[in-house]
């Protein structure tokens, strides 16, 4: 996954933005709310932030550069949304990579 192209920066992000959701969800937020320590939400909730509008510029950017359909990006961004769809897109996005490769030769 080189960072060097848009659909490579995209997975990247995707990758970081799908793990800083699942640390906030299974880690932050319960030790907010079943000990009282709101401490990590406030860091990993500003962390998740972030990555989320980068997910979306590098989705945007990717998309522009691929032609992906209105419906691919609509399904690129409610896979934010899931816990752990960042991580299943990116197994599509392999998947069809390597499809392509194969087709390639």
């Amino acid at each position: 996954m080189p960072l060097t192209t848009p659909l490579g920066r995209f997975r990247a992000v995707a990758f970081w933005e799908g793990l800083s959701f699942l640390v906030l969800l299974l880690l932050a937020m319960p030790l907010k709310y079943l000990l009282g320590l709101p401490q990590m939400v406030r860091g990993v909730g500003m962390a998740h932030g972030v990555l989320f509008i980068a997910y979306v510029y590098t989705l945007m950017m990717a998309a522009l550069e691929h032609r992906w359909g209105f419906t691919r990006v609509v399904v690129a961004f409610v896979a934010s949304l899931v816990p752990g769809g960042t991580f299943w897109l990116d197994a599509q996005l392999r998947r069809e990579e390597r499809a392509a490769t194969l087709e390639a030769r």
